[in-house]
């Protein structure tokens, strides 16, 4: 009888040692680079990733680190050649990076990192200062078609969502996109300073970054690229005012090329179980991002086909050269 007890307290001891035992996702020490200032939508999301990935105790530290330039050019560039084969690194990136590589016929492309996962999309904005004659998406076309040059357009990195957008904003309404003025800022902070300073006519950014200026009547909203209105935001659609603009901006995180596959599964892992915590949805919410997680392959043709598109879309408009 003490033998069988014996024994049993040893299963339970060992299946309690063995539970017990260290969780290898709770072990990361992660770096996640920005290629981009602080203050951006990048910014944002490395410092949300750090946030959310320790809160829902996924990783034991993440280290955030900005390599601003270029559209995200000078960061990829680093982190491919400094980062190579290390499995405790990341890199945020989206949209605007894929047009900035064109754009700077950078020697690295995305083709050479790892892709891990597609995170989230923000519906964009058109803002201008409360005191502008211009009142609705209606009146800025009407001045673009009237003399484009006068027309100036604050936003992010050249060849990024928001230049794509000021571009295709003007081409839908019948001006000539390749004419367009756009003005680019590094970080978020300083659009909105040209912005509200009367500097520029008009700004771009998602709507997360002006919204707190815009409930504050300082910046009026023009519209936003969703295909419905979104939901407790009293801002209309281009679609319902009568323009074709519908536009997502993606964030992702990739990680850096020669990682083996299980370094590859133990991040992806860490991801997707950041992306499915509550901390993250909090942040979400918060910041007004549109969960888009996509994981895997499926992140790995997306990205494929997304280079294609956006590359497409810059030929036609002369920011790339075919």
């Amino acid at each position: 009888m003490i033998s069988s007890h014996m024994r049993l307290f040893g299963a339970v001891v060992a299946l309690l040692l063995g539970a017990s035992g260290p969780a290898p996702a709770q072990q990361l020490e992660l770096k996640l680079m920005a290629p981009a200032a602080p203050g951006g939508g990048w910014d944002q999301t490395a410092r949300s990733m750090q946030q959310a990935l320790v809160a829902a105790g996924v990783a034991r530290s993440v280290q955030v680190t900005n390599v601003p330039g270029a559209g995200g050019s000078v960061g990829i560039a680093q982190f491919v050649n400094g980062a190579k084969g290390d499995g405790s690194q990341m890199m945020v990136n989206g949209f605007v990076m894929v047009g900035a590589l064109a754009m700077n016929k950078s020697p690295v492309t995305l083709d050479q990192v790892t892709p891990i996962a597609r995170l989230t999309e923000e519906t964009q904005v058109i803002v201008v200062p409360a005191s502008s004659s211009i009142k609705t998406a209606q009146d800025l076309a009407a001045a673009l078609k009237a003399d484009i040059a006068k027309v100036t357009f604050a936003g992010g990195s050249a060849g990024g969502v928001d230049h794509v957008m000021a571009a295709l904003f003007a081409g839908t309404v019948g001006a000539d996109a390749k004419k367009i003025n756009y003005i680019p800022f590094s970080g978020g902070g300083e659009s909105l300073a040209a912005i509200l300073g009367g500097k520029v006519t008009a700004g771009i950014s998602g709507l997360s970054e002006y919204e707190g200026q815009i409930k504050a009547g300082k910046l009026r909203a023009l519209g936003v690229t969703s295909a419905q209105r979104l939901p407790g935001v009293d801002i209309p659609t281009f679609k319902e005012q009568g323009i074709e603009l519908v536009l997502a901006n993606w964030r992702s995180v990739v990680a850096p090329p020669g990682i083996t596959p299980e370094q590859r599964k133990v991040l992806s892992e860490a991801v997707e179980k950041m992306v499915k915590s509550d901390a993250w949805k909090d942040i979400l919410k918060q910041k007004g991002w549109d969960n888009a997680y996509l994981g895997g392959d499926a992140f790995a043709d997306f990205l494929k086909k997304e280079i294609t598109r956006v590359t497409e879309v810059l030929k036609s408009v002369g920011l790339v050269k075919s």
